[in-house]
């Protein structure tokens, strides 16, 4: 009994054992990994950097007044069409007190000095009429009084300046009136009526009145990182896509990097600007939010693939793939890259679109 339970033990470990080679060995004998394939395909390849700025007028001309005072009519607001010397505001003077009593002042002494002067011209002219003077002494009284005179004049106007900030005769030039100074569109009126204003002088840059410009010229105003401003140029195309405005790209060309960075957030940021090519049929505001991608390279309809694809060789560097040949069989095979976008890589020489590649993200069967 013993020996017949024994032996029956032996022989279960021997089928067992057995059993269980014969399946490692059928496991070791299939591949158990498949790879998937992939194909060339046409594609645009286009290598760019992105900059984040803001669309803004070429120029805005600030409008400000040679006069100080007060508001008292304003005659456009923001978005109005305006050309040269249209009428924007008016101002009402309010005098320096020191200034109109100095200007009070002035008239009275010019006209102390025309009285004297219109006296003497008289009594010369009474001598030259009995013959005692000769017209030449009388014609350099007559200029001395004529001066006279005209001081008197002048003191008068200076009085109306200083009390109105006008007088008569200056007409259109009188500088309570603001007036544009260029073609343009009203993009700011920061003032209000009531609102003091000052002028603009030597050491003072004054009050803005209105901002004007030209919204027909627009550009583009970033700024890129320095560990981009090494790959752009003057020159290179940009493509402009603004946030309120929805599946509308503006061309451009950038006109200018800034040759010294400056730091902010921790990083040196420098600036650049590229000027618009417009859409008549879009109105851009100025001040939106817009990004710039900049066309570093572009590759039009070429072939490319993924650049998961691609292998390295680990002594030269070379680029190469995996094609397939056969049922699970592949050679390698070198190419030759071009533009890059990231995911997608030209490849120059070594690829036909119907290569099948060697996808490394490999299938483990069950």
């Amino acid at each position: 009994m013993k020996k017949s339970v024994t032996i029956f033990i032996l022989l279960f470990i021997v089928i067992t054992f057995t059993g269980a080679m014969y399946y490692l060995y059928t496991k070791n004998a299939e591949d158990p990994v498949v790879y998937k394939t992939e194909k060339p395909s046409k594609q645009t390849i286009i290598k760019k950097t992105v900059a984040t700025g803001s669309i803004l007028p070429l120029e805005e001309v600030l409008i400000k007044p040679n006069i100080s005072g007060v508001i008292e009519e304003i005659y456009v607001e923001g978005g109005d069409i305006l050309k040269a010397n249209d009428l924007i505001a008016k101002i009402r003077v309010i005098p320096n007190l020191s200034a109109l009593n100095n200007s009070k002042n002035a008239i009275q002494t010019a006209k102390i000095a025309l009285d004297d002067e219109k006296r003497n011209f008289n009594r010369q002219k009474s001598l030259f009429e009995k013959g005692v003077i000769s017209k030449q002494d009388l014609e350099r009284v007559e200029v001395t009084y004529q001066q006279a005179l005209q001081t008197y004049k002048a003191a008068n106007q200076n009085y109306d300046i200083v009390k109105t900030g006008s007088t008569r005769g200056l007409g259109s030039s009188a500088n309570t009136l603001i007036r544009s100074t260029v073609s343009g569109m009203v993009l700011e009126m920061p003032v209000e009526v009531g609102n003091q204003v000052i002028e603009s002088n030597t050491f003072n840059e004054g009050t803005t009145i209105a901002t004007l410009a030209d919204v027909n010229k627009m550009i583009f105003e970033g700024k890129v990182d320095e560990s981009e401003v090494g790959k752009i140029k003057e020159g290179l195309p940009l493509e402009i896509t603004v946030g309120a405005l929805e599946n509308v790209t503006f061309d451009a060309v950038l006109d200018y990097i800034a040759p010294k960075g400056k730091l902010e957030n921790g990083a040196i940021q420098f600036e650049i600007k590229g000027t618009l090519k417009k859409q008549d049929s879009t109105f851009i505001r100025a001040g939106l939010s817009a990004n710039a991608s900049i066309i570093l390279a572009r590759a039009d309809s070429v072939i490319s693939i993924k650049e998961a694809l691609v292998q390295f060789d680990p002594k030269t560097k070379a680029p190469f793939v995996e094609i397939k040949t056969g049922e699970k069989e592949f050679e390698r095979k070198d190419i030759t890259l071009g533009v890059s976008d990231g995911i997608n890589v030209q490849v120059k020489d070594g690829l036909t679109y119907d290569d099948e590649i060697k996808v490394w993200n490999i299938i483990k069967t069950e």
